[in-house]
């Protein structure tokens, strides 16, 4: 490589990693709320379940096929990286490329020619109509995994940036095109019907009825924009590589010793993928059970018990959706819809995850036991800061945040009783992400698959027997994910803790967070309810969100929750540390 074009790029600490991660998920999770809060109002909870089974099967596959190897990649470049094996590097990066351009091809050939299979299965009630979303997100799989190249090999040299600015192209793409073909094909179909009272040929009865017609296609457009924003994402990677290369000089190469042969890398980068892509299948295949057993248990429902599903929601769910026997897509729309905010807070703590695994290897490839201490505790207390309130505050005011981003015509008192638990089911979902991240960076790779296994099959059978109750119906889902999760990651904080040989300071990590997000959360609930008996409608949320931020910082400050170690990580850490020690809350 010529060296005139190598830009040496400095390794990045955790925190600062993660923060450049956690901004761009904060402008990722903005777009995409621009992309989905819009695009349910578009597609109405039918065709948002539409969208759901499209996805609902992409995860698996790409899971099973790729989602591995961005981690392996990481932690083998970081391992490399701290033992000045720069050569090696370089080949971890060239096998990479093999390995995914494969890989991406298989993936696709599955999730194409598997769609009929899959919808006749999943899909009890005109599965016909599941078809074009998934074929239009189908390539979206093969760009991912070309993509997954860059994110994992620059991930594990410490440079969080390419990572970050692709995935924010990938989401404005997303936003742009998504919104446009789907609003476009709907426009459409609706002035079909009103010059000539068809869809797409076919007599339809109402506008109501015609704009149904139209959803299965919206969905496919909304999901192509998704497509589309892989391919600049994956642009953008592949420009930013060929500009900026890897910061590694020809200098480091030459003082580095002689790389292990190829073979030996291709053997140790696969050995090392795939119990990461079984634990990552493992979480994908959540979504993937609650799409297949949530809509065929309530498909049954409707065959023993209609009656009883249909008094439940009679005042939430139109008449053309019992008619047109939608009720399963309906509900796992609005399932979807509370799952969309559900995965938020794990959002969130997956650049924890991202940026801990390479500082956590290179504190355990030094065998530093007191770095390895304090690194683990930085993410843990840095990850519960974040969860632990926005999971209460998601449940505690699961049905206004419903109503506020939904609106009325989108059952937000179906999603919000869904979110109630599955607020509380993404704290412990977003803990376990970065613990996760942590036992495969101390070398535990098969310990979060063991776990998420278990943790799955829990699920499941909760899942298939709750959901089928009539009373309980889709409220089952949500039981499933809390309990898989609760169990998934205490279980993975047991097995760190046992696996790095290291006593967490329990208090000062969950017990601060805790009680401040309880404080915070208390206040928001009184503050909603008090807004709205004032007249203030969907503001008062607002105003109760704003206000559990402020008294949380303020208790999170108060009773010095903060670490002076962990401050000192973050960009200007020492100028904010000052600052902090002045009032006297820090430690």
């Amino acid at each position: 490589m010529d060296n005139k074009r190598t830009a040496t790029v400095g390794k990045q600490s955790f925190l600062h990693g993660a923060l450049i991660l956690m901004v761009a998920i904060a402008l990722v999770k903005i777009i995409g709320a621009l992309f989905k809060i819009p695009l349910a109002w578009i597609l109405t909870p039918v065709g948002n379940g539409y969208f759901g089974n499209a996805y609902s099967l992409y995860f698996p596959i790409f899971s099973l096929a790729t989602a591995g190897f961005p981690i392996a990649i990481s932690r083998l470049v970081s391992e490399n990286s701290a033992r000045g094996r720069y050569r090696d590097i370089r080949q971890i990066h060239t096998v990479s490329v093999k390995i995914f351009l494969f890989l991406g091809i298989v993936a696709f050939s599955i999730m194409f020619f598997g769609a009929k299979p899959y919808v006749a299965y999943a899909v009890s009630n005109n599965p016909q109509n599941a078809l074009p979303a998934i074929y239009a997100l189908a390539p979206a799989i093969f760009f991912n995994s070309l993509m997954a190249i860059y994110r994992g090999y620059y991930e594990g040299l410490r440079n969080m940036y390419p990572t970050a600015i692709s995935e924010i192209v990938e989401a404005l793409c997303k936003l742009v095109f998504g919104l446009a073909i789907a609003s476009l094909i709907i426009h459409s179909g609706l002035q079909e019907f009103a010059a000539s009272g068809t869809v797409y040929g076919e007599k339809m009865a109402s506008a109501e009825y015609a704009k149904i017609a139209t959803l299965p296609y919206a969905a496919a457009g909304a999901i192509f924009g998704v497509t589309i924003g892989s391919v600049f994402g994956f642009v953008y990677l592949f420009v930013y590589h060929k500009r900026h290369s890897d910061g590694i000089t020809q200098e480091m190469l030459h003082a580095s010793p002689r790389p292990l042969p190829m073979k030996h890398t291709t053997v140790r980068l696969i050995k090392t993928a795939i119990p990461i892509a079984l634990g990552s299948l493992a979480v994908n295949l959540s979504t993937f059970i609650d799409s297949t057993f949530l809509q065929k248990r309530i498909n049954d429902i409707m065959v023993d018990h209609s009656q009883i599903l249909i008094g439940m929601y009679a005042n939430v769910m139109p008449e053309s959706v019992v008619k047109l026997n939608n009720v399963p897509t309906f509900l796992f729309g609005c399932f979807s819809n509370a799952s969309t905010l559900f995965m938020l807070v794990p959002a969130i703590t997956q650049a924890f995850g991202v940026s801990a695994l390479p500082n956590v290897t290179e504190a355990w490839t030094g065998g530093n036991p007191k770095k390895i201490k304090r690194s683990i505790e930085s993410v843990l207390r840095l990850v519960a800061m974040l969860t632990i309130p926005a999971g209460l505050g998601l449940s505690v005011l699961s049905t206004p945040i419903a109503s506020l981003l939904y609106g009325s015509q989108n059952a937000p008192t179906v999603i919000g009783r869904i979110l109630v638990l599955l607020g509380l089911g993404a704290i412990f979902a977003a803990m376990s992400t970065p613990i996760n991240s942590m036992l495969q960076a101390v070398g535990r790779v098969d310990l979060p698959v063991k776990l998420l296994a278990v943790g799955l099959a829990i699920k499941l059978v909760l899942n298939y027997t709750l959901v089928g109750i009539p009373e309980i119906n889709v409220m089952g889902a949500g039981t499933g994910t809390l309990v898989c999760y609760i169990f998934i990651m205490v279980f993975a904080l047991f097995f760190l803790c046992r696996e790095a040989k290291i006593t967490i300071n329990f208090v000062s990590i969950f017990l601060k967070p805790l009680l401040a997000s309880v404080i915070c959360v208390t206040a928001a609930f009184f503050v909603q309810k008090a807004g709205t008996m004032l007249g203030l409608g969907k503001l008062s949320t607002l105003f109760a969100i704003a206000a559990a931020g402020v008294i949380y910082i303020v208790c999170m400050l108060w009773f010095k929750a903060l670490n002076t170690n962990d401050v000192l990580m973050l960009p200007k850490g020492q100028k904010i540390v000052k600052i902090l020690e002045k009032h006297n809350w820090i430690r």
